[in-house]
């Protein structure tokens, strides 16, 4: 079985539709497309309690844990709200994604 589509991008910002940090806002960090996951900055926060090493004090690390593809939405430019995607091929014939909601190009 392939893995579906993936229309969100390194770099996209994106809102949080459910769950524990629902409405958050972030910077896609990673995606991983054959698991349908995505990393976004400062959302999914998880501790992770490091021993310390010869070349590290250990302690308490705090960083990002990743979300299923399904709960997250892309941010349309222009109106600042979740949108679709969806894509446009342009007169020189390159093919943009384009915020559904208002027509804005995301590339």
């Amino acid at each position: 079985m392939t893995a579906p589509k993936v229309k969100i991008k390194k770099g996209d910002t994106v809102i949080v539709n459910t769950g524990a940090n629902k409405g958050a806002k972030g910077e896609v960090l990673k995606v991983l497309p054959a698991e349908g996951r995505v990393l976004v900055q400062g959302v999914n926060m998880k501790v992770h309690h490091n021993k310390p090493t010869q070349t590290s004090p250990g302690g308490i690390e705090r960083k990002e844990g990743f979300l299923h593809i399904s709960n997250v939405s892309i941010l349309d430019p222009k109106t600042d709200k979740a949108t679709r995607v969806g894509y446009k091929t342009l007169e020189n014939g390159n093919k943009v994604r384009v915020a559904r909601g208002s027509g804005e190009t995301l590339d």
